[in-house]
């Protein structure tokens, strides 16, 4: 055999890796049954016509191909090596691969990672190995890919021989072998093409992102759906996203991992170090990553986004012939997140002329029975829907009918859908009575989103909705802020200092100073006006008020000497050795609704949040995680979402809460965060909000440095 190149790669070639001109199967087998068999067969079923090269220690040939001893044997230069051999056997079979020159290599084995920490080393020494290679590495734990574009199935499990038509297509990305191939299935059975399917298993070397990178810059690809237990580079991830958004490219996200059980799975899983969900669900819908919680979501929004990849904001237009599944739109929808638009006048107006007088017009539209008479109904109430501006997306929920009423319905619709650019889905109540063969071809063959049940078509609508409010707000973000000038030490920052990067943040502060004494204490409040609050100050001290570091409502002098007294006492009993810096002294507040406005920095960058305050944010766990470039319009929106919004409007005799005072306080953090990347951690808690126009006060702020 000759070489087929003498150019050792220097960096990952994945188009080499997924579109090989050459392939070896280190333990081939004759056997199907078998994982070499099982690699074998598929690749002769699809016809490759590439170099395939077999290496067998037991034979010398399989079904008439030759085979060689050793990978020693193979020519130097093979696109993808896929290692059948036990997991003790991988690392030295990766190091013969590297003498041939190989350029990338598929590991199905398992007992890495997700078997334990002697595993994980294991792992981690392999994909060093690979990287100063430049050797690409699928897995391990993995079940390889298929590739329906050239007709290349490098996996194990059988797969069925499938083109990929004309229309878009879509890819897929799992780190679940099983997962992969569901989500094929789920699209295969609505004639939605597939591109790629790719189990990355435990992403030793390559991760989702990296072959996500590498998949939307295929013209053909429509969307990418994408599992994953783990996104091993999150800002390679994050930049990834914004190039699919840039390409109009969805990628659609199921992550599980939110529960704590949900995170230890993972784990067991593909040896997962989970980060904080919350954090990253907000960062990637940040950058309009469509969400999903569940697979039928993660189906049925890739269906959807296929077909339409650039929904437009706005609210659902829903048009019905049952009564019945109007009344249920209106729970279900709000149950779910799913506006239902309110008309136009002109919109409202043109469907008022579809139907006779006695039909009431509203938003969902029931035409009743109207369809039986005028069947092109259903065509033009769809197309006058589209017409209005409020309206983003349109649903069809329909009794089916019998099947010339059935084909009627798609002769009606297929048209308008067909010229659509908003979204519309067509959903035949009935759950899986079957339906007219003809009308079945025609919805198939139109791409048009189908559903039987109407609630699972509405969930994964108000994901579509979600992902098209992410993609508008991509272009209203806040301004990156100044550099904090003076910043300060490591670690945790005593109060007053913290206090004082608010106040020139322009965030409200009690008025107040340190004093280093009783006599400066007494001075300092002379110059507030009692009563006043006295706070112990010290780095180390993060939760003053468990040791007698915080006293309040002091009256006059004589009520200082004795707290500042006291406090030291007691300070000096609960944290031996500690030095004050000296104590705050600061006017007392007057009452208002307790908020906390917080914020950090991981390793998906820094995030916002704001909820309410005091001991409620813990007992109630009542908050919104936002992104730090959030605009104050988005902030003031996302407020108004917490479950104790009602308590910001009137309540109880109380006034209305400065909400819009609250949004410039998260701006104002997270364009702090984002400009000074020192920063690890804020918390501002209590945030203090008075009636509108009056503002915030910030009584307590945590600043945590890296």
């Amino acid at each position: 055999m000759s070489d087929i190149t003498t150019t050792s790669p220097k960096t990952f070639d994945l188009d080499r890796l997924l579109r090989p001109r050459s392939i070896a199967i280190v333990g081939a087998s004759p056997d199907p049954a078998s994982i070499g068999g099982g690699v074998l067969a598929n690749l002769e079923l699809f016809k490759y016509s590439g170099g395939l090269y077999l290496v067998s220690r037991s034979r010398d040939e399989i079904d008439g191909r030759p085979c060689v001893k050793t990978i020693g044997d193979l020519p130097k230069g093979v696109d993808v090596v896929i290692l059948i051999v036990p997991q003790a056997a991988i690392r030295e079979s990766v190091l013969a691969c590297i003498e041939r020159e190989v350029a990338s290599v598929i590991v199905y084995s398992s007992g890495f990672a997700e078997a334990g920490e002697e595993g994980r080393k294991q792992q981690d020494e392999l994909a060093e190995i690979c990287r100063k290679a430049g050797i690409a590495m699928l897995g391990p734990n993995c079940m390889g890919y298929t590739n329906y574009v050239d007709g290349i199935p490098l996996t194990f499990e059988p797969v069925d021989l499938r083109g990929v038509g004309e229309r878009s297509r879509i890819a897929i990305v799992a780190q679940s072998g099983a997962t992969a191939a569901n989500i094929r299935f789920a699209m295969h059975s609505r004639e939605i093409a597939v591109s790629y399917v790719i189990a990355t298993g435990n992403e030793a070397v390559l991760a989702a992102e990296d072959l996500i990178a590498w998949l939307i810059e295929d013209k053909d690809n429509a969307a990418v759906a994408v599992y994953v237990e783990q996104v091993k580079n999150p800002q390679k991830f994050l930049a990834v996203a914004r190039r699919a958004r840039e390409l109009g490219k969805p990628i659609v996200m199921l992550h599980p991992g939110s529960s704590e059980r949900g995170k230890a799975a993972a784990q067991s899983h593909t040896g997962a170090l989970a980060g904080d969900h919350a954090t990253m669900q907000t960062a990637i819908r940040n950058e309009a990553v469509a969400l999903v919680e569940t697979t039928d979501e993660l189906f049925d929004v890739t269906a959807i986004l296929a077909r339409y990849p650039l929904p437009p904001a706005g609210q659902a237009g829903i048009v019905t012939n049952s009564g019945a599944i109007r009344g249920l739109c209106f729970d279900f929808c709000e149950r779910v997140g799913l506006p239902i638009a309110t008309l136009s006048e002109e919109v409202h107006a043109e469907l008022t002329s579809l139907v006779p007088p006695y039909v009431h017009v509203d938003n969902p539209f029931d035409i009743g029975t109207t369809g039986f008479a005028n069947p092109g109904i259903f065509g033009t109430s769809t197309a006058a829907m589209l017409k209005d501006p409020n309206v983003g997306i349109v649903f069809l929920s329909h009794a089916g009918g019998s099947p010339p009423m059935q084909i009627k319905k798609s002769d009606a619709i297929i048209p308008v859908a067909a010229t659509a650019e908003k979204p519309v889905i067509l959903n035949i109540i009935g759950d899986d009575y079957p339906l007219d063969p003809c009308f079945m071809k025609a919805v198939r063959d139109s791409g048009i989103p189908f559903f039987r049940s109407p609630e699972r078509a509405m969930r994964a609508m108000a994901v579509v909705m979600n992902y098209a409010a992410a993609l508008a707000a991509t272009k209203d973000r806040a301004p990156e802020g100044k550099r904090l000038k003076d910043v300060p030490a490591s670690g945790l920052v005593v109060e007053y200092e913290g206090k004082r990067v608010l106040s020139d943040l322009g965030i409200q502060t009690p008025k107040g100073a340190l004093a280093k004494n009783a006599d400066e204490a007494v001075k300092i409040a002379a110059g507030i006006g009692y009563p006043v609050v006295m706070k112990a100050q010290a780095a180390e001290l993060a939760h003053k008020s468990d040791v007698g570091g915080v006293v309040v409502n002091l009256a006059d002098e004589a009520a200082v000497r004795a707290a500042h007294e006291k406090m030291y006492a007691s300070i000096a009993s609960h944290k031996p050795g500690l030095t004050l810096d000296g104590v705050l002294i600061e006017g007392m507040a007057r009452q208002g609704l307790e908020m906390v406005v917080g914020a950090k920095r991981d390793q998906w960058g820094p995030t916002v949040l704001v909820g309410l305050g005091g001991v409620w944010i813990e007992a109630l766990a009542d908050a919104r995680l936002l992104s730090a470039d959030i605009s104050r319009e988005r902030a003031i929106a996302e407020i108004h979402k917490l479950k104790a919004a009602k308590l910001l409007g009137p309540f109880r005799g109380q006034p209305a809460r400065d909400v819009e005072a609250i949004a410039d306080v998260v701006v104002k953090l997270g364009a702090l965060m984002r400009s000074t990347p020192e920063i690890v951690e804020v918390d501002i808690n209590p945030l203090v909000v008075y009636g509108e126009g009056d503002g915030v006060l910030a009584l307590d702020a945590l600043f945590v440095m890296r």
